[in-house]
């Protein structure tokens, strides 16, 4: 027996007593067991030396190199010594080829890993690796089984949505007609902790949130402190002090300055329509501005930004445009008090200003857009003391989108689930399967 061949195997259990390379390149690698464990009963544990014949088997392995491997295993079949064993006979079997699987533990474990870590489609992973498809899909849900764990308590949770599929239209089984349905995932995310996507729920409604936090152990709710979201009356809706006693609503500022760059969006075209009749063409300066118009203003060079001034002043008498711009660049000012860590005087001297700004101008999309900041103040200033937000969920959402971008869609709801909180969570799993021992001395 070759020990160095074995080792570079690695197989645990098995030892390499020749290689044999076919004509068309195959390499036929014949091991032996060499674990004395495996002649043990397992049932009674109790170790066996009445040999009742031999089997070979090929289990498939991962690969090396260019030139595909095939494994004899020469497998022992024992009696079993105890006359009080329900078993008669059993055949050896390892850690790193449980009995009757035609595949290894670690081609299992590598499959996963692929499918799951690295999104790749369940297809081109069974191609790679020689096997089926429901062979790597069942390596990657028995992988996932012993990995993912119930969501532990966190401190703060981020919601948001993810679109499932294109809008169906679908038939009523009790009425007959025929009815739209718009497929959306909420999606539950850790954003102090590392745990990642804690889980997912069919449907964006308060009904789907207090059902999932319903099915979360009472602990887990008494633990949340505060609930970042986006400017939804559905989520908002679902966090009341009966599901979660403890938690503060906080809505994300992003979201915020979109509804604000949206407004400046709608004032630049109803403008150009009451003045040329038309939507707006190059030759316009508010469209030409459009884009600078949406620019932060600290990111804008003083050319750009009198280039800007300038052209709008020269062609816009009614100045609602750039009133528009002023708002946006208020409620800026305004949130920045979080990043500024300003305290409640200064918060309420910006707020003042941005309202009293709007109610100026009598342009009807600021109106709208001061009275949605008036309705979501408390969540607001959650945010400018706490300066939480909701990036890390969008961060995930992405990783969502390109699970279910290379799976082509999903038809299995729980296999979707499961893909993409193992996606989710791998950065957790990274983390901890580093310990001291890699280190140095």
């Amino acid at each position: 027996m070759v020990e160095p061949t074995s080792l570079l195997l690695g197989l645990e259990g098995l030892g390499v007593r020749s290689v044999v390379r076919l004509p068309d390149r195959t390499r036929v690698v014949e091991v032996v067991t060499t674990d004395p464990n495996a002649s043990r009963c397992p049932d009674c544990g109790i170790a066996s030396t009445s040999v009742k014949g031999h089997a070979v088997t090929t289990p498939r392995d991962i690969r090396y190199g260019d030139d595909p491997i095939v494994l004899r295993w020469t497998k022992t079949r024992y009696r079993c010594c105890n006359e009080t064993c329900e078993r008669t006979s059993f055949t050896e079997a390892l850690t790193e080829v449980p009995a009757r699987r035609r595949t290894t533990t670690r081609l299992r474990t590598q499959i996963a890993r692929e499918i799951g870590d690295a999104a790749r489609s369940v297809v081109e992973v069974a191609d790679g690796a020689g096997v089926s498809w429901p062979t790597a899909h069942a390596a990657f849900a028995s992988h996932a089984e012993t990995v993912l764990a119930d969501p532990a308590p966190v401190a703060v949770l981020g919601i948001d949505e993810t679109r499932r599929g294109k809008p169906r239209w679908t038939r009523d089984t009790d009425s007959g007609r025929w009815v739209r349905t718009d497929p959306w995932d909420t999606g539950f995310v850790d954003l102090c902790g590392d745990q990642g996507l804690l889980g997912q729920t069919e449907g964006r409604t308060g009904a789907a949130v207090r059902q999932w936090l319903s099915e979360q152990s009472e602990e887990f709710r008494a633990g949340i402190t505060h609930v970042v979201i986006d400017p939804s009356a559905a989520y908002a809706a679902a966090v009341t002090s009966e599901v979660l006693p403890n938690a503060e609503l906080v809505v994300d500022h992003f979201h915020l300055v979109k509804l604000a760059n949206d407004a400046l969006t709608a004032v630049r075209r109803r403008v150009t329509f009451d003045t040329h009749g038309r939507r707006g063409r190059k030759q316009d300066p508010e469209w030409a501005n459009r884009r600078r118009l949406l620019t932060a203003r600290e990111r804008l060079s003083p050319k750009a930004f009198a280039t800007m001034w300038n052209a709008l002043i020269d062609n816009d008498p009614s100045c609602q445009i750039l009133s528009a711009y002023i708002a946006k660049e208020e409620l800026r000012q305004l949130l920045a008090a979080a990043a500024d860590r300003v305290d409640d005087a200064e918060i309420r001297t910006r707020l003042y200003r941005f309202y009293s700004w709007c109610a100026d101008t009598k342009i009807p999309e600021l109106h709208r857009l001061a009275t949605t900041i008036e309705t979501w103040w408390p969540a607001i200033l959650a945010f400018l003391r706490t300066g939480l937000s909701n990036a890390r969920t969008e961060g995930y959402n992405r990783l969502v989108k390109q699970v279910k971008r290379v799976a082509c869609g999903f038809r299995n709801t729980e296999n979707s689930r499961r893909r993409i909180r193992f996606h989710c969570t791998r950065a957790q799993r990274a983390s901890t399967r580093f310990t001291t021992e890699h280190l140095p001395g």
